[in-house]
């Protein structure tokens, strides 16, 4: 079944542009799950985006038992189309729904209460480990360099494989 809508939650807004682009790419209304649940009709076929906290996407519990969720992306701080099997796992995602990883970024300063307090303590344990070794990976050095400076990730790039699978079940 092809969505109708694109519906978020978002934390520091990289979710929020993401949800953005899409809107613009598949010309889909783009709810914030709040907005979604007093616009939409219950069951809704939407296409569901949600921030990452220790590997649970943020909101997917709401988002499942109001509508149905024909794909699921999860934004987070690693490389788009990584942690797929984990994010599965965590979620107890139904066998078959497509999920897609995206990164997004990080900007400790948008972060509110518990949230801040784990990702300042995370920011300095993993970047002091990632500055001490003597040979990083790409993706670590990624990594290193959003916990030091901060920093979006979003990009349309990152959508491809979301906007291949939107273009497939919509033709």
């Amino acid at each position: 079944m092809k969505p109708t809508a694109i519906v978020y939650t978002s934390n520091t807004g990289f979710t929020a542009e993401y949800a953005s682009l899409l809107g613009g790419e598949t010309g889909l209304p783009v709810y914030a799950l709040e907005d979604a649940k007093k616009s939409l009709p219950q069951n809704s076929p939407i296409l569901y985006l949600g921030w990452l906290a220790a590997g649970k996407v943020q909101g997917y519990d709401k988002a499942v038992t109001n509508f149905d969720i024909q794909a699921l992306c999860a934004v987070g701080m690693t490389r788009s189309g990584s942690q797929l099997e984990d994010v599965k796992k965590a979620n107890n995602l139904p066998e078959g729904l497509p999920l897609f990883t995206l990164q997004g970024g990080f900007d400790l300063h948008k972060l509110r209460g518990v949230y801040r307090l784990m990702m300042l303590v995370m920011s300095k344990t993993v970047a002091k480990k990632l500055a001490a070794k003597s040979e990083r990976t790409p993706d670590e050095e990624d990594t290193l360099d959003l916990f030091q400076n901060g920093g979006s990730r979003v990009s349309l790039e990152n959508l491809k494989p979301v906007l291949e699978w939107y273009r497939g079940v919509s033709a």
